[in-house]
């Protein structure tokens, strides 16, 4: 039996934006429901009527209203949402302009920026003219190579204020992994900052950009934020400007909002490239400004008072998630840099002097926090605090102990979980509930998820693929050079067709409650970030010492290491210089979180008959479980070298 860790108090559920929102669909439908799993129900058996109390609980700002909310409920993909609504995603996240703190910057350089509404709103304005001036429209690509500070989100927003799609990657990913992403979207405008702060260390990004752009010739303005230094020399980046120069100079500007129909794209994201290039998902205006407005309104009770952190780059979906608490009128607390530097407490310093009321992070920085032998708690004035939200890996029943502990023993610790696919969460916090040590306490309203075994039937209590049977607006519209919507269908649909099959291994308890047992693919997760095997086999494919390679992930200590097994070209062997350099490669092309823990010399890399590396076969091996189907191996005697290494269980 879980252990029971927090129970919210009659007040604090009687107060809540879930409570409020539940009433409502009392007072319209005559229901007559007082706790979450009732409504839950209703919402995955009403699917259309649930979000059309959604539209107006969230209050969406639209030009025109919709005609029909879901033309299909049993649609998949390819339903319908929507539609005859005219709307703009930043029109929303901007509807508060008053001088109520918007974004408050914090990072290594010490240097603390802050935004209030009407300053954010006059910014983007300037950035949106300027931009609309050099020729981005409707439908043309804006992207960041940013860290995560308020420039990033000013240009996010003018981008998308006149129709534009929006997508970002973090300034720690290596020239290829940029390439490999941007340049499928051929973007019009790259917002840089010159560089960056980590572990107290100025790291250099123009000159990687320069190299970059040499590869993107779509690019016709790169646009340069001062961070690193206060006047970097641009003179040798062709076609870049200044942040300072290319915005308007002109005050007081009305910024243009471009009416779209819901399903406009809106950001693209990526996949985690574990089986070649990324794939590129579009994702839509009104599908991911509702689904947001949901979580965090009803699942994390975000009012306009709070004050909302979350640990992230400008590389994951949880910074998208987090942009969007602009449209709940709350403050944004943004960091970039270390979280551990220059001592285990930054954050929480950070956290008592902003007065964070909603601390996010990743189950990896909660082990991490663990081991450092800090207790927030101890030294820090956590008053105002009342939720930690925790996604990116399982977090640990010890993790979840821990943060009552160590934290605080009053406060909501909603672990989530979802994905970038749909750019948020599958199962998440419920305020009105309790929280059990090692349990996401609900799945999300009208997300009709359930764990199938491997028969296709829903079951409690065991473990089993986690799928959603039902559509949801944040879904890809679709995938980018995918016309025939192959990919599309290939990555959620091949398996059940018409139903979403995530690549999870959940449990739904007989609370309602899930339990995630990571990823039921091959990709690696280390610190919570999902990496895919492909990035790193690439950078291994230039080293010609090595002839062939499998990268998986190793569960050590609550979280993931890489661990890389190289078979050795013929006249060579694996040293200690070698190794340096295989880092070195995978470091500079791709990123530091790809860089492996361990690197172990093997004499044969096993795979399938038809010649695919089994990854999820080797990790099992690693880590002492049984490999089940090892006749559709095609070297199955392979495996046997991964058994027992004892390097592996070693630091």
């Amino acid at each position: 039996m879980a252990k029971l860790l927090w129970q919210p108090s009659d007040q604090k559920i009687k107060s809540s934006n879930l409570y409020a929102f539940m009433t409502g669909i009392n007072e319209q439908y005559g229901t007559d429901f007082s706790e979450y799993t009732a409504l839950y129900e209703w919402s995955t058996s009403n699917i259309p009527e649930f979000w059309a109390a959604m539209w107006t609980y969230a209050d969406i700002i639209a030009s025109q209203p919709y005609e029909q909310v879901l033309d299909d409920p049993k649609k998949m993909p390819g339903a319908k949402w929507f539609s005859g609504a005219r709307l703009n995603f930043a029109e929303n996240l901007l509807r508060y302009r008053d001088d109520r703190q918007a974004l408050v910057f914090n990072g290594e350089s010490q240097v603390r920026k802050t935004l209030t509404y009407a300053e954010l709103y006059d910014e983007v304005a300037r950035v949106a003219k300027s931009l609309k001036a050099m020729g981005v429209s409707v439908g043309d690509r804006v992207v960041g190579f940013m860290p995560n500070m308020p420039e990033s989100i000013v240009a996010m927003l003018a981008a998308t204020s006149m129709g534009a799609a929006w997508s970002s990657c973090s300034p720690d990913f290596g020239i290829k992994g940029v390439l490999d992403r941007f340049g499928q979207i051929k973007p019009k405008v790259l917002f840089t900052a010159d560089g960056y702060f980590f572990k107290g260390k100025r790291v250099d990004s123009l000159g990687r950009i320069a190299d970059i752009l040499k590869q993107l010739p779509s690019i016709e303005k790169l646009v340069v934020v001062p961070y690193a230094e206060a006047s970097p020399d641009i003179s040798t980046v062709p076609n870049a400007v200044m942040y300072a120069d290319f915005r308007s100079g002109d005050a007081g500007l009305d910024i243009e909002f471009e009416q779209l129909p819901f399903d406009h794209p809106l950001y693209i994201m990526y996949s985690s490239g574990t089986t070649g290039l990324p794939k590129c998902m579009v994702q839509s205006t009104g599908g991911i400004l509702i689904h947001h407005l949901k979580e965090l309104m009803l699942h994390t009770d975000l009012k306009r008072e709070d004050t909302i952190f979350y640990f992230t780059t400008c590389g994951w979906m949880m910074w998208n998630w987090l942009v969007s608490s602009l449209g709940v009128g709350a403050t944004l607390v943004l960091y970039d840099g270390n979280p551990f530097h220059p001592s285990p407490g930054v954050l929480w310093e950070m956290t008592q002097d902003e007065g964070i009321t909603v601390f996010g992070t990743s189950a990896g920085y909660i082990a991490a926090l663990q081991a450092s032998g800090l207790e927030p708690k101890e030294q820090y004035d956590l008053s105002k605090l009342r939720a930690v939200l925790s996604t990116g890996s399982p977090l640990s029943i010890e993790g979840f102990e821990f943060i009552y502990e160590a934290v605080k023993s009053d406060l909501q610790l909603a672990s989530i979980a979802g994905g970038t696919d749909l750019n948020g969460c599958f199962a998440l916090g419920n305020p009105m509930g309790p929280v059990y040590a090692g349990e996401l306490q609900c799945r999300g309203l009208a997300m009709n998820v359930q764990a199938w075994d491997g028969t296709g039937k829903a079951v409690i209590n065991e473990q089993a693929e986690l799928v959603c049977t039902a559509p949801f607006p944040s879904m890809p519209v679709y995938f980018w050079n995918d016309p025939e919507f192959k990919k599309y269908n290939s990555a959620y649909f091949d398996v059940y067709p018409g139903i979403w099959r995530h690549g999870d291994y959940i449990v739904v308890t007989e609370r309602g409650g899930v339990v995630m047992f990571g990823r039921s693919d091959a990709t690696l997760n280390p610190g919570g970030v999902r990496i895919g095997t492909a990035e790193i086999y690439r950078q291994i494919d230039q080293i010609e010492e090595v002839d062939d390679s499998v990268v998986v992930g190793q569960n050590w200590k609550n979280d993931v290491r890489v661990i890389l097994f190289v078979k050795m070209a013929e006249g060579f062997s694996l040293d200690e210089a070698l190794k340096a350099n295989i880092r070195q490669t995978i470091r500079v092309n791709a990123s530091p979180r790809h860089v492996p823990a361990k690197i172990v010399a093997v004499s044969d890399v096993p795979y399938t008959l038809n010649m695919k590396k089994v990854e999820i076969a080797v990790k099992k091996v690693i880590q002492n479980q049984e490999v089940s189907n090892k006749d559709a191996l095609a070297n199955p005697e392979a495996l046997n070298e991964y058994a027992n290494i004892k390097e592996l269980q070693e630091d």
